[in-house]
């Protein structure tokens, strides 16, 4: 893709308004839907301009194309998806040594699957803002007995979260679906080829440093656009050697290099990111941010903020959202469904074509 011109939808519709929006010719879908945007700002080097959708000149309809087809599902289960956290550690930042060991972190598991999870996604590390990092051994000794057993119970897919080569080539030889790293595949040297070499699709997160020192970057022009830019340029790395862009999954990484205003501005122009034509892992679950909009001081007391700020990610479609408590977010998933998708109505096509007459 072309990442120095950007389209970034606005002026959202859903649902049955949706579906009369495009039939008019007002609006054009977003990741093939259930939303369309109704106006494009369309960004350029240092200038951008905002249009109504049925406006955008005609050097701009192969990135309007780009933004109107559906997210490719990288090798996941189709739809929108919850991800449950499982952090197999004794020091993150909200759950932290609740499910450390590994029979704690398998009943929890399961009971996210029960409870309607597609995705697990199995941590060994820390990487909360400060947090000391470990060995890829210690890493692993975590990790691997819980998705060794949760890979003989059930068959939802399973993710690892990890920067390490050799702990990405563990766990996919072991049966993970996905690798999930903050770093994009910068940390180690090695985690482009092992990703590469295993075919598996893969998480990339944007994050400026390291979690030590990743609050000392936080200094954007137009945070949005910078980060699509900058995942941009880590999927063109990726995929110059040899990961399948339709493997590639972004992950605009709240609560990593940005400030509280920053995250805010990231959480509100979600829509951006389909100009990279991956599908999208939104993982806002407990952060700080949401504390501070709040006034929740509490990280596990911040599920409720956790919904409100995760559905927005479902305008994109696909989208996969990353929380701890399983269970709230798909019944939030559920009821944003029933309230927003549907099905073109019967008939729609012959009335317009009635009243045209």
């Amino acid at each position: 893709m072309d990442a120095v011109r950007l389209l970034e939808p606005a002026g959202l519709v859903f649902g049955l308004d949706a579906y009369r929006a495009v039939d008019a010719g007002l609006a054009h879908w977003l990741a093939g839907g259930p939303a369309a945007f109704t106006l494009a700002r369309l960004i350029e080097r240092g200038d951008a301009r905002l249009v109504h959708a049925a406006d955008v000149p005609g050097d701009w309809l192969e990135v309007l194309a780009r933004m109107a087809a559906p997210l490719p599902l990288a090798d996941l289960p189709a739809g929108p998806q919850v991800m449950g956290i499982l952090n197999v550690t004794p020091d993150s930042f909200s759950d932290g040594g609740r499910h450390f060991g590994a029979e704690a972190a398998i009943r929890a598991g399961i009971a996210m699957i029960t409870a309607g999870a597609g995705v697990l996604d199995i941590g060994g590390e820390s990487t909360r803002p400060g947090s000391a990092a470990i060995t890829p051994e210690a890493e692993w000794a975590r990790i691997a007995p819980v998705l060794a057993e949760l890979r003989v119970q059930s068959d939802v897919a399973l993710s690892v979260d990890t920067r390490n080569a050799r702990t990405m080539a563990a766990a996919i030889g072991q049966g993970a679906a996905l690798i999930n790293d903050i770093s994009a595949l910068l940390h180690d040297p090695y985690a482009l080829a092992v990703v590469a070499d295993a075919g598996c699709p893969v998480v990339l997160m944007h994050m400026r440093g390291t979690p030590q020192t990743m609050q000392q970057f936080a200094a954007y022009d137009d945070v949005a656009v910078d980060v699509t830019r900058e995942l941009a340029a880590r999927i063109g790395e990726a995929v110059a050697n040899g990961i399948a862009r339709e493997r590639i999954i972004v992950d605009p990484g709240i609560g990593f290099a940005k400030n509280a205003a920053q995250n805010i501005e990231m959480m509100r122009r979600l829509p951006i990111l389909a100009n990279l034509g991956c599908r999208v892992l939104l993982g806002t679950s407990r952060k700080r941010v949401l504390g501070e909009i709040a006034g929740v001081p509490v990280a596990s007391d911040r599920d409720p903020a956790t919904l409100v700020s995760s559905l927005p990610g479902l305008e994109l479609g696909n989208t996969i959202l990353r929380v701890h408590n399983v269970p709230a977010m798909v019944q939030a998933l559920r009821v944003w469904q029933g309230l927003w998708t549907c099905d073109k109505p019967v008939g729609h096509e012959a009335r317009r074509a009635e009243n045209r007459g």
